[in-house]
């Protein structure tokens, strides 16, 4: 199982974990909510998970402009 991380905003990849045994607690996964794990956590079908977060330069764009928040795809 590979665990993508991805900006939610920009979509530029953050990271991988490419471990077979890792574990969703491992990872956190259990502390989500079941709405954050949808708005979260993708599964596809070839067992790949992404998990969308927010990469350093969106998190600085967006703490200098809080108003993008208001848009719906405010950094792309």
């Amino acid at each position: 199982m590979a665990i993508n991380y991805v900006c939610r905003h920009c979509r530029t990849p953050i990271g991988r974990i490419e471990d077979p045994y890792v574990s969703e607690a491992q990872l956190g996964f259990h502390f989500l909510t079941p709405e954050e794990r949808q708005d979260i956590i993708a599964y596809d079908s070839n067992g790949e998970t992404t998990v969308k977060v927010t990469c350093d330069y969106c998190r600085e764009a967006l703490e200098h402009n809080p108003e993008l928040t208001l848009l719906t795809n405010p950094l792309q």
